[in-house]
């Protein structure tokens, strides 16, 4: 019984050092406060704070039981192997092998445990050199980012975007709802090369690129206190789907923050109050992500985004002529079939990054 308890004692150990890194405790008080607040009377008065609620909670309850589930196994093997009971010993065995193998698969949770890692993420693709190929290359990725959501069961929604002439898009930015969107994504953020022969121009092979942004989506005001007096708030007219300046209302919206020079226009939304609503969302975001990458403590601190050295940052480098290979500068991870990678299979790539950052 001496070595079942030396490991039963060994995975209760793992299991508590990474239930801290989950941050469990809190997250599980958060669950609860949320399930207290579904029980109160008057809960569904405000439907749609209402629906907001029940679907924090319900995102919580799903990442949560399974650590719940994994914590009641191991108290009850430790308690029952306390009993020093011999004949228990085989059967606590396996359970406790069970329990491993319950950990091994949870222990994935915690390539995803940054703070923003089980947020919404919004994605914003952008044209950059090259013309019309880096265009068509930009709805290339569009289409990949598209199918890898649609594999992982998550919902796509299309904020604003800006067609190209020739195909493809010029920008486009979407939200990106389901289960731990923005860790996932995040590694993305960048600026994606491609080489291929053009098919615009003839036996004339072609290097394009594509700025790609992934920022957390964080809708909440109170998740990132702005000062009125560091926004300029200008109001436009759009144009509706009716041609001819049919449905042209005042209602686009964009919103300058000035210490940062970040620009964000809205003009999809139906309303005015909707559109900045939204182009306040993107904002938050925007600024979160920023804080991120310079490690600022206070959104006061904060730098505008540095495009040209973007520009020449590359993450990711896609080829398909005159070899075929897709290579991610940072983890080294490649592939060999650039056609299934762009078919939405990013996975491997995913799971590289996310090993390489656990390693940091």
């Amino acid at each position: 019984m001496d070595n079942l308890s030396s490991d039963i004692n060994k995975l209760q150990s793992e299991l508590d050092q990474a239930l801290a890194k989950l941050k469990f405790t809190e997250h599980d008080a958060e669950e609860g406060r949320l399930r207290q607040q579904m029980s109160e009377p008057d809960f569904w008065q405000d439907s749609q704070q209402a629906q907001n609620i029940s679907q924090q909670q319900s995102k919580l309850e799903k990442r949560l039981q399974p650590w719940r589930d994994l914590k009641t196994g191991v108290d009850d093997v430790l308690e029952l192997a306390a009993l020093n009971d011999a004949s228990l010993q085989a059967d606590l065995r396996k359970q406790l092998e069970q329990l491993q193998q319950q950990f091994e698969i949870l222990k994935e949770d915690l390539k995803l445990s940054g703070p923003y890692d089980d947020f919404d993420a919004i994605i914003s693709l952008h044209a950059g050199a090259g013309g019309a190929d880096a265009q068509d290359w930009a709805g290339m990725l569009l289409r990949m980012y598209i199918r890898f959501a649609e594999k992982s069961g998550w919902k796509v929604t299309t904020i604003e975007e800006s067609a190209a002439d020739e195909g493809g898009i010029k920008s486009v930015t979407l939200e990106v709802q389901g289960s731990y969107v923005y860790g996932k994504l995040k590694g993305e953020h960048g600026v994606h090369r491609l080489v291929r022969l053009s098919p615009f121009n003839a036996e004339s092979r072609e290097t394009s690129f594509a700025k790609v942004e992934v920022m957390p989506k964080v809708d909440k005001p109170d998740s990132l206190v702005i000062d009125d007096k560091d926004l300029k708030i200008d109001v436009y007219r759009s144009g509706g789907h009716g041609g001819q300046s049919v449905n042209t209302t005042d209602s686009a919206v964009r919103i300058t923050h000035l210490p940062t020079g970040i620009v964000v226009a809205i003009q999809n939304e139906r309303s005015q109050l909707q559109n900045r609503e939204t182009a306040m969302t993107i904002l938050r975001s925007r600024l979160i992500q920023l804080q991120m990458e310079q490690h600022a403590e206070k959104i006061s601190e904060l730098k505008g985004p540095n495009e040209q050295a973007a520009w020449g940052n590359q993450i990711r480098s896609y080829v398909l002529h005159p070899y075929k290979q897709v290579k991610d500068l940072r983890t080294r991870h490649e592939s060999s079939d650039p056609d299934n990678v762009l078919d939405g299979n990013l996975e491997p790539f995913v799971t590289a990054y996310l090993e390489h950052t656990l390693g940091e």
